[in-house]
């Protein structure tokens, strides 16, 4: 099982399209459409041996991913858990206190997912002035001293970034060091966001970069021999390569939960205060024995389900956009789903020439990059 930590809901950025957005969309619906825990602590109350109790109760080892807020704003809190817990560890951060968590515990994450939306302009434009430099500091620092787990870029995606273009974004995140390439498209998470922006002309031009990335990543495959891990694209491929059906690609729900700062299970880390997506706590649940939710109409009854798995919980149980705003937002993903298999008879014959491996595709699910973004 996998699990989101939340280590504070605090955070030291104050991003245009989370901090700004969510400032304008005071007023929404989210009030009457969930019932919020408006007593959740800034950081963690409960004591780390509760925790370490909580997680022994496993048959199996167990994943836990810092998250926030930022969950380096609470260092001291990190290196008790890490101290104290046997598990698998990895961490979603902008990345800008990476320098100030000491080698011996940041060489210990199997992956470390850092927010970063592409060149220094787009970033600092998005993340704030001095962002990009301080973050590719810190990266290159801790490969430096000694991280050889793998570094996820996770860009959010909208307008703004589209102008500089998808395709040459993530190829600039591959040259500045990243193991690997995932993004979030910015789509139906404010109320307020559809009747402020042109969706669907932006949908269009963000359709065309996805084609576009999509022969980039096939003619590195051909060209070099390599596959690049553009997560998106390694998750639909596994599931049309091999024919699998899938459920919520994140794993939200069921196969990954989020602890909340007052010891709280939720389904997700988005929705850990909302009370109708707390499934336990981790004084009398199980990690094994946890509630399953999963997404609702119109998803259930959607033709490509067992290839999208519902998008994100979040926004299908919020259903904040018109019908018309969500339609687009899932033609980007038929689109998406389309452009790999388009793909595929390309890719299936390098496979069996042995140009490249199978092997290459391989990758492990529900550790936080997006697949459908």
């Amino acid at each position: 099982m996998y699990f989101h930590i939340i280590m504070s809901i605090d955070c030291n950025s104050e991003c245009r399209y989370c901090y700004k957005k969510s400032y304008e969309d005071f007023g929404n619906d989210l009030n009457r459409i969930f019932k919020f825990d408006f007593s959740m602590p800034p950081m963690i109350k409960y004591k780390i041996e509760e925790l370490k109790a909580f997680v022994e109760k496993s048959k199996s080892r167990q994943t836990l991913t810092f998250y926030g807020g930022e969950p380096l704003m609470d260092i001291e809190k990190i290196k008790e858990i890490m101290a104290s817990i046997d598990a698998r560890y990895m961490m979603q951060t902008n990345g800008l206190l990476l320098d100030k968590l000491p080698n011996e515990y940041v060489n210990r994450f199997e992956a470390i997912l850092v927010s970063i939306d592409g060149n220094k302009n787009l970033t600092d434009f998005n993340r704030g002035k001095g962002t990009y430099d301080r973050v590719l500091a810190n990266i290159h620092l801790i490969r430096k001293n000694g991280f050889n787990g793998e570094l996820i870029a996770r860009m959010v995606v909208d307008e703004v970034s589209e102008k500089t273009g998808l395709t040459e974004n993530v190829k600039h995140l591959f040259s500045i060091g990243f193991d690997a390439v995932h993004w979030q498209l910015d789509a139906g998470f404010y109320q307020q966001d559809f009747k402020n922006r042109n969706f669907a002309a932006f949908a269009e031009s963000y359709n065309a970069e996805v084609s576009g990335l999509l022969g980039y990543w096939i003619e590195t495959m051909k060209k070099e021999g390599r596959v690049l891990r553009i997560y998106p694209f390694l998750g639909i491929f596994e599931s049309l390569y091999y024919g699998k059906k899938e459920k919520l690609r994140c794993g939200s729900g069921y196969a990954n939960y989020t602890i909340a700062t007052n010891g709280k299970i939720s389904v997700c880390p988005i929705m850990h205060d909302a009370t109708e997506f707390q499934v336990g706590d981790i004084w009398q649940s199980s990690p094994d024995k946890l509630k399953e939710i999963h997404v609702s109409e119109p998803c259930k009854s959607c033709g490509i389900l067992d290839l999208c798995g519902g998008r994100c919980l979040y926004a299908n149980k919020a259903n904040l956009w018109p019908k018309q705003g969500q339609e687009i937002i899932c033609n980007t993903v038929r689109h998406l789903i389309s452009a790999v298999q388009s793909g595929l008879p390309e890719i299936k014959a390098l496979i069996t020439s042995k140009k490249i491996s199978e092997k290459q595709f391989e990758y492990e699910k529900y550790t936080g990059p997006e697949i459908i973004p």
